[in-house]
């Protein structure tokens, strides 16, 4: 019979106490445990079989898939409400609940895969008239008159883009070549309503409380600190205004660090999540919107959010 002081042991470890916190919600397989702890497949699965063999957790198969979960039963039952205190204790937990969500999300949202296998196949086959531009135009078509910041806009073919339609837009970046040819552009084509500015994301040359939008396209990997990009980003925005963030999800492609001068290998659904939290936004959707066919099979994901 499955001890009592065995299994107060296991539960020293905080981190078998938010995987037991997890598992009581519930049912995971290794991999969805992995994404949401942001831990190796090993660790997790060493710290499943010490816990199964205590008889708090069980494993159930299905198909190809095994999912664990807690298993109802003794000596569970008597230790479900020392896992709860304890996981309220630790500070992860908040952070292991928004992954958790995540990742039941992901399995229930059918209309998202099949985004994203559209995603995968658009272009490749032709058909008259449908171009990822014209659909660009057509979504550009329908912005309401918005003052946007584009920050980390390199030479700004987006900011040209948007000035199409925005009442203003601000262009920034941090290479002094790259926002000289933008201003160049701007002369060539007559923007009269968008403007390059010299500076950096995480400190933008621009007023606090002053935009209705803010993107941040493929920038927020360059970040020294990200976070602090983020509350830029919330600053510059009016009470009500938008970020929008269109990054890579978390990868492991090293050369991308000495390949296109990346500091962050991507960032995790529930880690995007988290850090526009904790800068103040409210509302926040984070999902995967695109998947490259070509190694290193880079997967892209859009964040918005909104101010308060």
């Amino acid at each position: 019979m499955p001890s009592i002081i065995n299994s107060l042991r296991l539960l020293a470890d905080p981190t078998r106490v938010r995987l037991l916190s997890l598992l009581d919600q519930e049912e995971l397989s290794v991999a969805e445990i992995q994404e949401i702890l942001g831990m190796g497949q090993s660790r997790v699965s060493s710290h499943l079989a010490r816990l199964k063999r205590a008889g708090l957790v069980r494993d159930r198969r299905s198909g190809k898939h095994i999912y664990y979960g807690v298993t109802g039963e003794s000596p569970w039952i008597d230790l479900r409400e020392v896992v709860r205190r304890g996981a309220e204790e630790i500070s992860d937990t908040r952070r292991d609940t928004t992954a958790l969500q995540m990742v039941i999300r992901k399995r229930q949202d059918t209309a998202r895969e099949y985004f994203n296998l559209l995603a995968g196949k658009f272009g490749r086959h032709y058909c008259p008239g449908r171009t990822w531009r014209g659909l660009g135009h057509l979504l550009l078509g329908v912005l309401p008159p918005m003052d946007i910041a584009d920050l980390g806009a390199g030479e700004g073919t987006l900011s040209q883009l948007l000035a199409r339609r925005a009442r203003h837009v601000i262009a920034v970046d941090n290479s002094e070549k790259m926002v000289e040819f933008g201003r160049e552009l701007i002369s060539k084509h007559g923007f009269a309503n968008l403007e390059y500015r010299l500076g950096d994301i995480e400190d933008p040359p621009i007023d606090g409380g002053t935009m209705d939008l803010a993107i941040l396209s493929q920038a927020l990997h360059h970040a020294t600190h990200p976070e602090r990009a983020l509350a830029a980003a919330h600053r510059i925005l009016k009470p009500g205004g938008r970020i929008a963030v269109l990054d890579l999800l978390s990868h492991h492609f090293e050369e991308a660090r000495e390949l296109y001068a990346d500091l962050w290998l991507g960032f995790g659904e529930a880690e995007l999540h988290g850090l526009l939290e904790t800068s103040g936004f409210h509302d926040i959707e984070v999902a995967v919107v695109a998947r490259d066919d070509e190694n290193p099979q880079f997967q892209t994901l859009l964040a918005m959010a909104v101010k308060a």
